[in-house]
């Protein structure tokens, strides 16, 4: 098994993907073991804590003993969405931030900023100027979408200005503060945890990058819930855009940017001009729309790695971060 000196190609440094290689051995073994933890806790752990936090809230607030149960069995109704299920559900999710990086240090001995990228730490000139290419793309995508066919009634978007009331307001509020927050913690378990596991499995540096892209695009996917089959495959060519960028940028920054530019319009949208529950919960879909998918996830791919490499973004780990993961007292 090669060293966290190099690469399993035998170039120096190792990529994105591969820094689980530098942790605990067996390797697949405690990867393994460690993707099992983080479904359980994102799974599992996550929503019994949110339930138990809106559980003392009702309580608190004066609702009747006998209908807190209710209340809170219908937060994870979402039909319909209220701004109460959006909630819940963006909480259960976000509290992944911290279970991926508990997961890193207890089952891979690495420090969890090594989730972030190769530096390791967030690059901030970097992730902002993915936030400019994700905007550019999605605009590009906008006006190039608007020349293919219509892609059918969906139910999605009504053609009339909503009307602004307290409801839209409590909707605004959880969008703007928590679903940023909620697309950073997907990007963290699925393109951070995930692909550092998937990829670590394989020492053949091209089989391991595609394990790392496809493994955990296809449980991306699969964790939105039922959908029919374009809808499905529209959110696994999201997953395996934002993998490719993982490991050719060296980090999460692009895939979050996209990420989150990509909720934030698709909701704002929604918000103004259509129906909370089924853009959260779709229950048919376009192959138009994967297309118009597929082409901004190729525009915005092709843009980020022209830029990323204008811009020298590192997609190694340096010899200094080598350094740092040879030392087994450093990795905790």
């Amino acid at each position: 098994m090669p060293d966290a000196r190099t690469s399993p190609s035998g170039r120096d440094g190792l990529e994105y993907h591969q820094l689980f290689r530098a942790g605990r051995q067996p390797v697949a073994a405690w990867s393994l073991l460690g993707a099992l933890a983080v479904a359980v806790l994102f799974l599992v752990v996550n929503v019994v804590v949110v339930v138990s936090v809106f559980t003392v809230w009702f309580a608190a607030t004066g609702t009747p003993a006998d209908e807190v149960t209710d209340k809170v069995a219908r937060l994870a109704d979402t039909d319909p969405v209220t701004p109460g299920v959006l909630l819940f559900v963006n909480l259960v999710i976000v509290l992944a931030i911290p279970g991926t990086w508990l997961c890193v240090r207890a089952f891979q001995g690495l420090a969890p900023r090594w989730l972030t990228s190769v530096r390791p730490r967030v690059r901030w000139r970097w992730l902002a100027a993915s936030f400019g290419v994700s905007l550019f793309a999605l605009v590009l995508t906008i006006v190039l979408g608007s020349l293919l066919p219509a892609s059918g009634d969906t139910g999605t978007v009504s053609g009339e200005l909503n009307d602004f009331t307290a409801t839209s307001r409590d909707f605004l509020l959880v969008i703007v503060l928590l679903t940023p927050l909620q697309a950073i913690a997907e990007e963290y378990v699925f393109r951070g945890y995930l692909t550092q596991a998937f990829g670590g499995l394989v020492a053949d540096l091209r089989v391991s990058r595609a394990v790392a892209v496809l493994a955990p695009a296809v449980l991306f996917a699969l964790a939105h819930g039922t959908q029919d089959f374009p809808v499905f495959v529209d959110r696994l060519a999201f997953g395996i855009s934002a993998g490719i960028l993982v490991i050719a940028t060296g980090g999460l920054e692009a895939g979050i940017a996209y990420h989150v530019v990509n909720n934030l319009l698709a909701f704002g949208i929604t918000l103004a001009v259509g129906d909370m529950t089924t853009v959260l919960t779709p229950e048919g879909g376009s192959w138009w729309d994967v297309a118009l998918t597929v082409l901004k996830s190729v525009i915005f791919v092709g843009l980020s790695i022209w830029v990323a490499r204008r811009m020298g973004v590192q997609t190694r780990v340096s010899r200094e971060g080598l350094a740092e993961l040879a030392r087994p007292g450093a990795r905790v």
